[in-house]
């Protein structure tokens, strides 16, 4: 079955609902390609490597959380960013790109895949007044040691992580909240909020101070590794909802 452009990205705006969130670049479809999609590539970012190899998938759409036309950024299709489009355009594909929607969906979402990695089988988002923030929380049925959840969380993401338990022995954690990616500014809202361990994907030289300070528990478990959940569960969905042959591929990166 073959979908138009238009067509998924209105089922991906009625999936994500895009218009709740005040965001940092455009949702939706960024780049327009041919008007019969297929074959579906999906990534966490839209850099010349996931380009070829959706080139070589022969997709006609690519789906992934990091696009093009960041706010503040050079507008000038130039230099990387210039042959990045270039790409797209001459291979005729459509470029798809949800940033915040596609952290905080409540179960396909980048922010509900970290959940499920943390071996938490119910999480929501942390301040259920404002559901955009993206920021989730959810509770062990016991108290878990936080060097026991590093250790399974880097299994999970085959990858070390940043573990600081900001007191001396070992501390027990009741009490999660997370937020995919560069979130560590909100490890501040997760101590507003009492939890025991705040995860994320990056480390700031401030963050570890406010954790000692603030007296939580904090993992820095790589920016790519923790958002490689939602375009790869949302391509899954649309591939059963829509007929769409899908693919994900993850391009490895070590931040």
């Amino acid at each position: 079955m073959a979908v138009s452009p238009q067509q998924l990205q209105a089922t991906l705006d009625t999936l994500l609902e895009p218009e709740r969130f005040k965001d940092y670049c455009p949702n939706g479809l960024q780049v327009e390609g041919r008007q019969a999609i297929q074959r579906l590539v999906t990534g966490v970012t839209a850099c010349q490597a996931l380009l070829d190899a959706a080139i070589a998938c022969e997709a006609d759409a690519i789906l992934v959380h990091h696009g093009y036309f960041w706010r503040s950024e050079n507008p000038c299709l130039t230099g990387m960013k210039g042959r990045r489009i270039r790409t797209l355009m001459n291979a005729n594909i459509n470029l798809f790109a949800y940033h915040l929607p596609l952290d905080c969906h409540a179960e396909l979402g980048n922010n509900a895949g970290l959940g499920r990695a943390l071996g938490l089988t119910s999480f929501r988002p942390i301040n259920s007044d404002d559901p955009t923030l993206p920021v989730f929380w959810g509770e062990y049925a016991a108290p878990q040691s936080q060097a026991s959840i590093a250790r399974a969380l880097s299994r999970e993401l085959d990858r070390d992580v940043l573990s600081e338990a900001s007191q001396q022995g070992e501390r027990r954690v009741k009490t999660v909240a997370w937020c995919t990616g560069g979130g560590q500014g909100y490890i501040d809202t997760a101590a507003d909020y009492k939890v025991d361990l705040f995860v994320t994907g990056e480390v700031s030289e401030q963050t570890i101070h406010s954790a000692r300070e603030r007296d939580i528990g904090f993992i820095a478990a790589g920016h790519h590794a923790t958002e490689r959940f939602g375009a790869h569960s949302v391509g899954d969905w649309l591939a059963q909802e829509l007929g769409l042959w899908h693919q994900f591929i993850d391009i490895p990166n070590p931040a």
